[in-house]
């Protein structure tokens, strides 16, 4: 039966229950859902709009378990439905309207299929959009021969899947003839000579999930066990380092939100697992779409009318593909470090060009014991098993359906492959993963993700050195209506499959019970090489040698020649010079992306080194980002990104060196401990394969990628391809440019020396522009070209591989040796956009760039062209030259930093100013148009008019020195103190171990409960002083910030009683940060003294995630912990949904702790009253704060800190830990 709740906002919520609920149990959901009305009614007139009724949403997979955790049971389903005029837009993909809801809202009538044979293999292929090749038909039809019986439907379908292009890259490993010529090698080959030549620091390659290289000895910090709560310690472990990039290109062109989620989810699990258990540290993203045309007068946008989008607009999947992968992000507990943007569409020769078919890409770094680096040897009679969420018609088909034309499908078929995420469930699995990566007796044999083909990929991977059985009614599923086919096909996402000896089970179960991580043992290891998916009762769905299910048919054999094609050059004109340089500005591949980097996490896990905001504006500048490997701050990983599909359309060879040359001139400025030799790159093929002359343009580019890596020294151990990159509408076809994104990463030595591209305003410096290329300066390619509707007629490259190693390895010592002040690439935009965004984080000064030893006479070329080079600002130029002199690298002298708020541009007889506050605005306007999109109108216009007033202020007591010991602080503390702080977390938390190392730094032992630890009664808080609340996404937010955590605790007799035991004594602390804050909040913990009146915690005005680093000050205040910081000012990072506390009353009612330094958005970040940041109970023991301190208490932390203040080894925050610590002290006494 459903029983329809009416919440305040007039929304509908339709609850499931296989029985009636108790009066007990409405009043629970009552409560849980804001104080719901429940309608007694079976059917509710009104036209609604709601998710799709065969699509359990994720957000209802967390309410049920929500309820479960406050003792209402048979509950089956939960969603919400909205009246149709609050939501002007239906997104059919997630969504339909229903004239009314009824008790069939979510009857999906049917029961399953029963396992089919497939009489006529090639009218299924058609039928299903299984994308077999007529050798694969062929294939087919000789296994059903020789084991003398039909394929069943399981077995045709899977063997799609598992054999799709998208899986097992038949281009890439197949043979290629180009002009009648057959080439000796193929694409892979290609790629994997790089490291046969260059096999540098590899530990592992193109063989696993991920790469690994071999990385530092470093400093681990975990609880010493997993299973039950336990004390965080330290031990040094060897680490191998790892770097992965994904594409997820067509789910993201027909579903963006979730298409990019479940690509960046996909992509996480594959740095999950790498070896044996590997950890990742911190993802990337790129977005390459055509035009969104939100504004009249971008000419360039009109070289194409458009199109009749198959499913999203260009604008549409910008913002919903980068919330999508910001969203998984955050609630998983990733920071999102770096990243790129590119919009383009050309028409010329005949052919038409554009991103219809887009590219979402989602990489990432991380790293993992050495010990767990490589995957062990299966043997017979080990255990199969699947933790994670439940099976759904979801994501069927995927594999297939990515390998061909983007509507070349039926809609029906294409929307089948849409992907569902659940980042908090993924979360439950990674930490079950992490608990015993850290052990140091990891008992996993081997590790798979589930991504494209589902059980079917990833369980036969399992078992594919052995063969092996699985037991289909042992697999989760959601939907009783399941066929056998679509339960081992389908896609959910957020499960991962382990391989494990039996003595091993208990203890893994343990540790994910503990977790709330579904466990399910599914199979077992056989010995035969057969593979077999079969019922209980014998009935097989699959049951094929491993030989057969995996393709043996012929390799795929591309044929083509080369097609010669050349694109007319742009004409100018120096006097235009300001309106070029406008326009270039707001084109999207240049313009300020701080519409991105507002809404996504980039300081979760207090490990970000480097992400992209700097200077005391925070823009988005820096085009490299580096993760800490551990909490000392010193060892490292950077990674960068580079891209350049309009030079490899002039030349697909340039295109691939440009790439590669981008991504290491954003790289150079990260003093890397094994310099270029130490850089390991990810290639990401996107090309619109067999089409005439593309086959022939991507073996020249994949070889001219290859060649330039050896001759570079370095390997390219990890990569990807989408070569299907064509939209068709009707008989009309529009390519994807052919484009190779390449991903670099190597580890760092000192992470504190990365540099800066802020310039510093010091009298006496220079700015020298140093370039990498050897080549003349090329308009083709160039952002410039593109705004004046060209691509252009030649293409810059490298010309010169030695000269290009020898310049890198000067920038390396300039940056070992603390020689560069400020240093930037030049790419997007040229020589001038490099020149000024280098000034725009700042609120004063500019440059006098002369531009006469720079021996180009065409002024426009100097400005724009996009050769690979640097820009640095330096002091001790004689030094300077020397050094580059001894590399034999060519220099000039551009510019010097001058007070004037302009850049003044001079070559020759040639002088122009302009206003650089002016022009910056013009780089941000198209942050603002997207922001209108995702945050109204209002905020976005606020933060447009504001962003250049609130610059970063900081005010440190002069006492405050900075230093551990002046803080009472021992890093390499190893014995017990005798003060126990507990790290208390949900299901959904993810903020956890900076806030523990935190406390650890400040002298307190660690101890890491769980909810289930308190809900089970294992724990009991009774020698607990100081109780911790970490930040993250509890029970993904689900009917509100903390609300699922809050109800866990309340609704749960020996949770409650640990909790109301704590507050009740005198000699206890309490802290909650971020969805910590959130719970004290909502649980009414601060003030118990007003009762039902306590405030609770809103949504952000900006209705969005805010991520920023902002200024707060320390009023007056009684709290423990922050009583001593009054009158300071200091950095923070904020990263919250729901972060604005509205305090009806006068705020000395509320003992206000902290507050945003500017009352306006985005300064305050969420519009709280009184521009409260934190509030303490009236004794001060206990604080609730939204802010992230523990994200902030090592300058390297912070994502600007005042150059005076450099030799800090830690910032004021420690200050308010150790004044914890002294204040249970002194109580304890």
């Amino acid at each position: 039966m459903i029983i329809f709740f009416k919440t305040p906002q007039q929304s509908i919520v339709a609850v499931e229950t296989t029985v009636s609920l108790s009066g007990e149990s409405i009043d629970k959901l009552n409560w849980l859902l804001g104080e719901a009305e429940v309608l007694n009614s079976s059917d509710i007139e009104g036209t609604y709009v709601g998710p799709r009724r065969e699509m359990i949403t994720p957000w209802s997979t967390c309410a049920v378990e929500i309820t479960q955790n406050m003792g209402i049971s048979n509950i089956q389903r939960i969603e919400e439905y909205f009246p149709a005029e609050n939501i002007p837009v239906v997104d059919p993909m997630l969504q339909r309207v229903y004239q009314g809801l009824n008790q069939e809202v979510f009857a999906i009538h049917g029961s399953p299929e029963p396992i089919r044979e497939i009489d006529n293999i090639e009218l299924y292929n058609e039928q299903e959009g299984l994308a077999l090749s007529e050798d694969e038909i062929e294939f087919l039809n000789g296994v059903s021969l020789k084991i003398n019986r039909k394929l069943t439907d399981s077995e045709v379908f899977g063997f799609s899947q598992v054999n799709s292009e998208h899986c097992r890259h038949k281009i890439f490993n197949g043979k290629f003839v180009v002009d009648g010529e057959e080439k000796e090698s193929s694409l892979f080959q290609l790629i994997k000579k790089t490291s046969e030549v260059n096999p540098n620091l590899l530990v592992s390659a193109y063989k696993d999930n991920v790469a690994f290289n071999q990385g530092p000895v470093i400093e681990q910090f975990a609880p010493d066990s997993g299973h039950k709560a336990d004390f965080f310690s330290t031990k040094q472990i060897e680490t191998v380092l790892s770097l992965k990039a994904e594409t997820h290109n067509f789910p993201t062109t027909v579903e963006p939100f979730n298409g990019a989620s479940t690509g960046t989810g996909g992509e996480i699990r594959d740095r999950l697992a790498g070896g044996t258990a590997s950890l990742p540290l911190a993802g990337t993203a790129v977005y390459m779409t055509s035009y969104p045309r939100m504004e009249e007068g971008r000419n360039w946008e009109n070289v194409m009318p458009e199109r009749p989008w198959l499913y999203q607009t260009p604008e549409e999947i910008l913002i919903k593909a980068s919330n999508g992968a910001s969203d998984f992000g955050n609630k998983f507990g990733q920071p999102l470090i770096t990243g790129s943007l590119l919009t383009f569409e050309h028409a010329e020769n005949y052919k038409k060009f554009g991103f219809d078919k887009v590219i979402m890409l989602a990489g990432g770094i991380g790293f993992a014991n050495k010990a767990n680096a490589l995957k062990g040897t299966p043997e017979p009679g080990e255990k199969v098993v699947v933790m994670g969420g439940d099976n759904y018609r979801i994501g069927m088909g995927g594999g297939a359906v990515s390998s061909v034309n983007t509507g070349e499908y039926s809609s029906g078929i294409e929307l089948n492959a849409v992907q569902r995420a659940n980042p908090e469930m993924q979360k439950r699995v990674a930490n079950v993963i992490r608990s015993l990566s850290e052990s140091g007796d990891n008992p996993i044999v081997s590790i798979h993700d589930h991504g494209a083909g589902g059980h079917l990929n990833c369980l036969s991977e399992l078992v594919e050195d052995t063969g092996g059985v699985i037991n289909l009614d042992k697999l989760p599923s959601g939907d009783p209506t399941l066929s056998a086919r679509e339960l081992v096909g389908n896609e959910s996402q957020e499960r991962m499959g382990l391989l494990v000896r039996e003595e091993d089970l208990a203890r893994i179960k343990e540790i994910a019970d503990r977790e709330k991580a579904p466990f399910y043992v599914v199979g077992e290891t056989t010995g035969d090489m057969q593979l077999v998916f079969e019922h209980e009762n014998g009935e097989k769905a699959i049951d094929m040698t491993l030989e057969d299910f995996f393709d043996k048919s012929p390799k795929t054999v591309m044929v083509d020649n080369s097609v010669e094609e050349s694109y007319s050059a742009p004409e100018y004109n120096i006097n235009n010079l300001e309106e070029y340089l406008k326009n270039v500005l707001k084109l999207d591949a240049v313009a300020c992306k701080d519409w991105l980097t507002n809404k996504v996490d980039r300081s979760v896990t207090g490990k970000v080194a480097r992400q992209q905001c700097q200077g005391e504006i925070q823009l988005p500048l820096s085009d490299c980002g580096a993760m800490a490997l551990d909490y000392r701050g010193y060892a490292g990983l950077a990674t960068s990104i580079g891209h350049a599909p309009q030079v490899a359309m002039i030349d697909p060879a340039a295109g691939s060196v440009m790439a590669v040359s981008e991504a290491l001139t954003n790289l150079v400025f990260a003093p890397l401990k094994d310099g270029l030799g130490g850089v390991s790159l990810s290639a990401n093929w996107m090309w619109p394969c067999r089409n005439e002359g593309e086959d022939a343009r991507l073996y020249k580019a994949v070889e001219a990628c290859s060649d330039f890596a050896c001759e570079l020294g370095i390997n390219i151990p990890t990569g990807k391809d989408s070569l299907s990159m064509t939209q068709k509408y009707g008989d009309d076809k529009v390519f994807s440019p052919g484009t190779v994104i390449i991903s670099a990463a190597g580890e760092v030595s000192n992470i504190r020396k990365i540099v800066s591209p802020t310039l510093a305003y010091i009298k006496g410096t220079y700015l020298y522009y140093v370039d990498f290329s050897f080549d003349a300066l090329k308009l083709g390619g160039s952002a410039f070209a593109q705004t004046l509707g060209k691509v252009g007629d030649e293409a810059p490259t490298v010309v010169d591989t030695e000269y290009f190693k020898n310049t890198f390895g000067a920038i390396q010592e300039l940056v070992n040796r603390g020689l560069i002040i400020a240093g930037h690439d030049i790419s997007a935009g040229g020589l001038v956009t490099t020149l000024l965004e280098m000034c725009f984080a700042n609120p004063q000064g500019g440059i006098d760039a002369r531009l006469d030893k720079v021996r180009y006479s065409d002024l426009i070329k100097v400005l724009f062209a996009e050769n690979p080079g640097v820009v640095i600002q330096v002091k001790h130029h004689h030094l300077v030259e020397k050094i580059l002199n001894d590399y034999g690298v060519g220099f000039a002298i551009v510019g010097r930093p001058i007070e004037d708020r302009k850049l003044i541009i001079s070559k020759d007889e040639f002088h122009q100013e302009f206003d650089i506050d002016n022009l910056r605005d013009v780089w941000y306007q198209t942050s603002y148009l997207f922001d209108q999109k995702q945050s109204g109108v209002e905020a976005a216009t606020e933060r447009f008019e504001n962003y250049k007033k609130q610059p970063l202020q900081f005010k440190l007591p002069v006492s405050f020195t900075g230093k551990f010991e002046d803080l009472g602080l021992n890093p390499d503390r190893k014995e017990r103190t005798g003060l126990t702080a507990a790290i208390i977390r949900d299901k959904g938390s993810n903020g956890e171990r900076e806030m523990a190392y935190s406390l650890y730094l400040a002298g307190f032992d660690v101890k890491d409960i769980h909810m289930t630890d308190l809900t089970s009664g294992r724990e009991t808080l009774e020698d607990v002083q100081f109780a911790v609340f970490t930040g993250g996404f509890s029970n993904s937010d689900v009917f509100g910030s903390a609300k699922g955590w809050a109800g866990g605790i309340l609704y749960n007799d020996k949770a409650k009683t640990s909790i109301e035991n704590f507050y009740a004594r005198k000699d206890t602390l309490s802290l909650g940060v971020c969805n910590g804050c959130q719970l004290l909040m909502e649980l009414g913990l601060v003030y118990p003294e007003m009762g039902n009146s306590h405030p609770k915690m809103q949504m952000n005005k900006s209705g969005k995630f805010e991520s920023s680093f902002v200024s707060v000050e320390v009023p007056k205040n009684n709290s423990v912990m922050l009583g001593s910081l009054e009158g300071s000012k200091l950095g923070i990072w904020v990263a919250h949904g729901e972060g604005r506390f509205e305090l009806p009353g006068d705020e000395s009612e509320y003992n206000v702790s902290l507050k945003y330094v500017y009352d306006e958005y985005p300064g305050n970040p969420n519009g709280s009253d009184f521009a409260t940041a934190a509030v303490c109970s009236a004794d001060g023991r206990h604080l609730a704060m939204m802010p992230h301190l523990e994200r902030t208490i090592f300058p390297w932390q912070n994502a600007f800190y005042p150059y005076e203040h450099r030799k800090h080894e830690v910032t004021l925050w420690m200050e308010a830990f150790a004044n914890a610590r002294e204040w249970l002290k002194k109580t304890s006494k």
